[in-house]
């Protein structure tokens, strides 16, 4: 599922607003009587996990970068 099928306010949402989302999405699915009505909720929550969890990847590799740079920071002031 490509991320441009979802709405652009979805690129500009924090991990949190997404999640929130998520669970109203959710919330909506569990509550509907007939399955046949949901299909569409469920295709959009199928594509904003797998938005959410591309957006987690990023945030997870920069704070990576960042801690080993501050590390590699740290080892050269000691070297010295």
């Amino acid at each position: 599922m490509k991320e441009k099928n979802l709405p652009l306010d979805y690129e500009r949402s924090s991990l949190e607003e997404l999640t929130k989302k998520a669970n109203s999405i959710i919330e909506s699915l569990e509550n509907e009587k007939n399955l046949n009505n949901s299909n569409d909720s469920y295709q959009e929550l199928l594509k904003l996990n797998n938005f959410i969890e591309k957006k987690f990847q990023k945030k997870l590799k920069s704070i990576s970068e960042t801690t080993n740079n501050k590390i590699k920071e740290i080892i050269k002031k000691n070297e010295k």
